[in-house]
């Protein structure tokens, strides 16, 4: 399999190419609440979205993805058909809600073949026919897979979905406006109500914003107690939404490289992205969530009903391969759970890793998010904060 050219990260003015800001975080464990959980309680399996499941024939000439934003090196899915044959249409969706809900609405019929959802949704689209069972028998590089990131709870059999990058959320702060070392949540939290009081962005998205008051109060972000949901409310809204002047989940777009804001809660991958987009890299320093923080997982899956089910198979196993997972690792900033792809990417010479492959210790501090009865309510907090802030 031939490799597609590599591109070592580089500052983006330098190089003098500028790609859509890296998006793909939206709503993450809190994509269906406030009305979007209706959508798995209103849906029933399709009813005649029939597709001949796929069984190693030949490719069909077309192949539709439906996922995040800038999401996968173009050159990899160039390289992809100039080897194989099928066209990749690429379309982008901004949360799981708007995936579930494209994929509810068509019952089947939506034209796509791949879908990218998140981990914690796997389990109820399956269960919701919106997905097709795979047949790994045509996807033999499921074995190159690091054993960390297969077997998941939602799908503990890999029987609808394979991983397709993973992540984290923890901080940067500007060093030349917080002089002292920061390392944990609480030390976010008192930075946000003193040095960074006014220059704070926390993620607009629902449950990592939750987390800040939960991970730093000891307490699991799944709960469902109605006490613990009522002391995060006051707490965001009295003791940090004050503080904070930004709601943004892709800071790596502009608020990190243009210095806008001192304290900025992100996601690794997108952190990673906007410091080295910064005139002045240093003066930015990346953390990780402590004592605890999440831990999330994007992944390949065939919608119901895709109508080029071997092209969707073939994919899945070529972009898995260990061969063009360098290329994929150095566009996304996210590490893609293939094994030895660490090593890939230490040996070219690639930017910030720390902030792409973490240590054992540190990937037991993360936790997944669940899909809960308190989903609408981490909603209700987020809208909250973000009134309480003047959003």
């Amino acid at each position: 399999m031939a490799q597609p050219p590599v591109r070592v990260l580089a500052h983006r003015g330098a190089a003098g190419i500028l790609r859509s800001e890296l998006t793909r975080r939206g709503f993450l464990a809190t994509a269906l609440a406030a009305g979007g959980t209706m959508l798995f309680t209103a849906c029933a399996p399709p009813k005649g979205a029939v597709s001949a499941p796929a069984s190693g024939g030949p490719l069909e000439d077309r192949l539709s993805i439906y996922t995040w934003s800038d999401y996968d090196d173009p050159e990899v899915l160039d390289a992809f058909t100039k080897q194989s044959g099928p066209k990749i249409v690429v379309d982008a969706f901004n949360s799981n809600e708007e995936l579930i809900a494209k994929l509810v609405a068509a019952r089947g019929t939506s034209g796509y073949d791949i879908v990218v959802p998140t981990g914690v949704f796997i389990e109820p689209m399956a269960q919701n026919g919106l997905l097709e069972k795979l047949n790994l028998d045509l996807i033999p590089n499921l074995a190159t897979m690091n054993p960390a990131f297969i077997h998941r709870a939602w799908d503990p059999g890999n029987d609808y979905s394979i991983c397709k990058a993973w992540g984290t959320t923890g901080f940067v702060y500007d060093k030349k406006v917080i002089s002292r070392e920061l390392t944990s949540w609480a030390d976010f939290i008192d930075a946000a109500q003193n040095e960074a009081s006014g220059k704070t962005s926390l993620l607009d998205d629902p449950a990592p914003l939750c987390g800040v008051y939960f991970w730093s109060h000891g307490i699991d972000w799944n709960t469902t107690k109605k006490a613990d949901l009522d002391a995060c409310e006051k707490f965001m809204t009295k003791q940090v939404a004050p503080h904070v002047s930004a709601f943004d989940s892709a800071p790596g777009g502009q608020i990190i490289p243009q210095a806008t804001h001192a304290l900025v809660q992100t996601y690794n991958g997108d952190a990673r992205t906007g410091m080295t987009e910064s005139d002045d890299p240093e003066r930015w320093q990346w953390v990780l969530g402590a004592p605890a923080t999440e831990l999330w997982m994007d992944n390949w899956a065939i919608a119901k009903g895709a109508p080029h089910p071997e092209a969707a198979h073939a994919f899945i196993n070529y972009i898995i391969s260990p061969d063009v997972q360098l290329a994929q690792v150095d566009y996304i900033g996210y590490d893609t759970g293939v094994q030895g792809v660490q090593q890939q990417a230490e040996e070219a010479g690639l930017d910030m890793l720390d902030m792409v492959f973490f240590e054992e210790e540190q990937i037991k501090t993360m936790h997944e998010g669940r899909f809960t009865s308190a989903q609408e309510r981490i909603v209700e907090i987020w809208n909250a904060t973000k009134a309480a802030a003047g959003a």
